[in-house]
């Protein structure tokens, strides 16, 4: 098989079946989440992503944006509604390690591959995608054109805008965008009159030319009444100058998946009784830093997750971070199916009532598990002692760039400041003192602000206000409401129990103004800035199924939580006796 420019031989993935009707791979879908890619014949191989939600088959055809060749970066992009990856693996994995619905209009969520049984009979690679002909005449057509009227009709308008022989012969796929043009793309019906009044052959000059498409076109379902939905179609809907005010301008980008208004929410408040418990936590998936069967504590994944954070400033790790931990508390990225389950908006409200107890216990999982992650990470460093100060170093620069004011993810922030203050990295007595001498700032900030600022958040005074913190830290109500007694004084403990409650209770009630300041803060990572976009391997590594396999094992993380738990911590220990004997 030959491989594709970008390096991305996404056919070695056994997700992809290579070119499969429509009805064998619908055959192939039996559960809700269940998918696959193939490549399809009727679309010019293509690859499409058939999926099975609601007990309904959807398909996902997979936009191609071709680039102009420049080195040290891909030949295209691939794309399903607002977000661009460079190949199509990292979209398969964004998608469905973030529980992330394919399209905002279906909600479909894939969440469970269907393997591929045998070698692919005939396969697709990008190489093949960008010979295809759908792809190759159209960029032709499009320099003959301009930005004139007269010019459209060599814009690929379906064949129902237009009336004469040509019109059937044209493509009615849409253009994949070259560089920084803008995207020019096929029409609905309401533009085709005024299309058929503008044909190249009249050679007429309007004083006005019509409205520009937007440089990122709108996503929509095709509206093909009378006929079974086969393809969820990616259509760009142009402005209409009928609904468009005057002064009005297009976005320029669409809002992203996480942050779309959801009508049912706000227009429904009622009780919705809730069906079963929900999991925000995505399922086993095809990961891109482990194989399908690994053992704890891989030397080879710990260099290259090392390689992975270094490459990230602790800015944008921090995004990342409040990026996973607002899906694995359900405050973003929540589909409709979920809240109905639920019968709550938000797994903020979901964790205070009774049938929470899952997320629940995903969440103190997760916490766990990050705090042990960040602990090895300190542990790990077997080499000068400057490599574990400077390691410390950026935990606490991580802790900080987390913090209120920042990006406000307080249960990360939480797990950060779990593994510093383990007792196992808090007795490296020699590694402190070297952190002090040489960096001196980072040791400041981790005695005066964040220490005081950590006890604070668990005794439930700490800083909670929507306005500077994203991601509240929930971790002490969770604790309590899953039994856990609180140590201390009888006075005082039950005065922390009643602020943890009540602010509880305040954080339910504020889910909505969480979300936004959630979402507000990641429109600076998922915004398209030049050199830098969200990075699906990192966003992979700060998934708790990830951290859990990289800690324990894919054999050892089935193992009861307890049990792993203790067997860890006595690593911990031997880790840190080999480092610092005691004297």
């Amino acid at each position: 098989m030959q491989v594709p420019q970008d390096g991305e031989d996404f056919a070695g993935q056994p997700w992809y079946h290579g070119p499969l009707s429509r009805q064998k791979a619908e055959a192939l879908l039996q559960q809700d989440g269940d998918f696959l890619v193939r490549a399809s014949g009727s679309r010019g191989g293509h690859p499409v992503i058939s999926c099975r939600w609601q007990g309904s088959a959807l398909h996902f055809e997979v936009l191609r944006v071709a680039l102009r060749p420049r080195p040290g970066r891909p030949t295209a992009l691939f794309q399903l509604e607002d977000e661009r990856f460079p190949s199509l693996t990292s979209l398969v994995l964004s998608y469905v390690a973030g529980q992330r619905p394919l399209s905002q209009a279906t909600g479909a969520v894939a969440s469970r591959p269907v393997t591929r049984q045998g070698p692919i009979r005939r396969s697709f690679s990008e190489d093949t995608l960008r010979d295809s002909p759908s792809l190759t005449e159209l960029p032709r057509a499009r320099k003959r054109s301009d930005s004139q009227p007269a010019g459209l009709e060599h814009m690929g308008w379906s064949g129902e805008d237009h009336c004469g022989p040509e019109a059937s012969a044209k493509p009615t796929r849409a253009l994949p965008r070259m560089g920084s043009d803008p995207v020019l793309l096929k029409a609905p019906a309401p533009l085709g009159s005024f299309a058929d009044s503008l044909r190249a052959s009249d050679g007429q000059l309007h004083a006005k030319a019509p409205t520009k498409p937007p440089r990122t076109p709108s996503l929509v379902l095709r509206d093909e009444s009378g006929c079974p939905p086969t393809y969820c179609e990616l259509v760009p809907r142009m402005p209409s100058a009928q609904r468009t005010p005057p002064g009005y301008s297009s976005p320029e980008t669409e809002a992203p998946w996480w942050e779309a208004e959801e009508e049912e929410e706000e227009e429904n408040r009622n009780f919705v009784r809730p069906q079963a418990e929900v999991s925000f936590c995505p399922p086993n998936y095809p990961s891109c830093l482990l194989g399908p069967q690994n053992r704890p504590l891989e030397p080879k994944v710990l260099s290259t997750l090392r390689g992975l954070f270094l490459e990230h400033h602790p800015g944008s790790t921090a995004l990342h971070l409040l990026l996973v931990d607002c899906q694995a508390t359900g405050l973003l990225g929540v589909t409709k199916a979920q809240r109905d389950a639920m019968g709550a908006a938000s797994g903020l409200e979901l964790l205070t009532l009774p049938h929470g107890h899952r997320l629940r216990l995903e969440l103190l999982e997760r916490h766990e598990a990050l705090a042990l992650a960040g602990a090895v990470a300190v542990l790990g460093c077997a080499g000068p002692l400057e490599e574990r100060a400077a390691t410390l170093r950026g935990l606490v620069e991580l802790a900080l760039a987390l913090g209120p004011g920042a990006a406000g993810d307080l249960p990360g922030l939480a797990a950060v400041m779990g593994a510093l203050l383990m007792p196992q990295v808090s007795r490296l007595e020699r590694t402190w003192r070297h952190l002090r001498r040489s960096h001196t700032e980072a040791a400041l900030a981790f005695e005066q602000e964040l220490k005081p600022l950590m006890r604070a958040l668990d005794e439930g005074v700490g800083p909670c206000d929507p306005g500077e913190v994203a991601l509240p830290h929930v971790v002490p109500a969770v604790r309590l409401l899953e039994g856990e007694e609180l140590q201390g004084p009888l006075d005082e403990s039950c005065e922390r129990l009643l602020r943890t409650l009540q602010r509880a209770r305040r954080t339910a009630q504020d889910a909505p103004k969480f979300r936004q300041a959630a979402a507000r803060r990641l429109r600076a990572l998922l915004a398209p800035a030049p050199g830098f976009r969200p990075n699906p391997q990192l966003r992979e590594a700060l998934t708790t199924g990830f951290v859990q396999r990289l800690l324990w094992g894919s054999r050892g993380v089935v193992a009861p939580q307890a049990v792993r738990l203790e067997k860890f911590q006595r690593v911990l220990s031997v880790l840190s006796q080999r480092l610092e004997p005691d004297s």
